[in-house]
C-alpha cells in the first residue's frame, strides 16, 4: 500500500453509548451513522468526490445528497419526485455545501424527533399519512448505514482514508 494511503487512515469510533430506552438507542445509532457518513465525505477531494468508481455511477457526494433527500422526505414530509436524481449533487455545490446542507437537514429532522414521545405514533408531517416514528428511525438507520458502507469503500479508493 502506498505511504500516502497509510497516512490517511483514521481509527474507528466505537458504537455509541446510549440510554436504556428504545428511543435513545435508535436515535443514538442514527446520529452515530449520520456523523460517520458526513465525516467520511467532509474534506474529500474534488473532482474525485463526484467521480463514479463503480459501474452504477455511485459517488461520494451523491450519496450524501441522496441521504439529505431521504431525511427531508421521511422526517420533514418533503416530496421527492425523482429519487434517482437525488444521487447527484449540483455541479456548483462544493463538498462543504453538501455537507452543510446535510447537517442542517439532520438538525431540522432532530427537532421534529425531539417532539415525538411515542414510537408507535406517526411522524408528524404536513403531507398526510406517515410511517410510525419507530419505522422511520429504523429505516433511516438502515439507509444511512448502507450508504455509509458504500462511502467507506469509495473514500478508500479515492485517497486511502478509512475509519469512521
Amino acid at each position: 500500500m502506498p505511504a500516502a494511503f497509510r497516512r490517511a487512515r483514521r481509527s474507528d469510533a466505537p458504537p455509541p453509548r446510549t440510554g436504556s430506552s428504545e428511543t435513545a438507542v435508535l436515535r443514538g445509532f442514527l446520529d452515530y451513522l449520520r456523523t460517520s457518513i458526513a465525516a467520511k465525505i467532509d474534506g474529500a477531494p474534488e473532482p474525485q468526490v463526484r467521480t463514479a468508481a463503480v459501474p452504477s455511477g455511485t459517488n461520494l457526494l451523491g450519496l450524501l445528497e441522496h441521504l439529505t433527500f431521504v431525511e427531508r422526505s421521511t422526517f420533514l414530509g418533503e416530496k421527492v419526485t425523482n429519487w434517482q436524481a437525488t444521487f447527484h449533487a449540483a455541479p456548483e455545490d462544493s463538498v462543504a455545501d453538501v455537507v452543510a446542507r446535510y447537517r442542517e437537514t439532520v438538525e431540522r429532522a432532530n427537532k421534529v424527533l425531539d417532539g415525538c414521545t411515542d414510537l408507535g405514533a406517526p411522524v408528524p408531517r404536513r403531507d398526510g399519512p406517515a410511517p410510525s416514528v419507530r419505522w422511520a428511525l429504523v429505516h433511516l438507520i438502515e439507509e444511512t448505514g448502507r450508504h455509509a458502507g458504500h462511502a467507506d469503500l469509495l473514500r478508500e479508493l479515492i485517497d486511502g482514508a478509512t475509519g469512521r
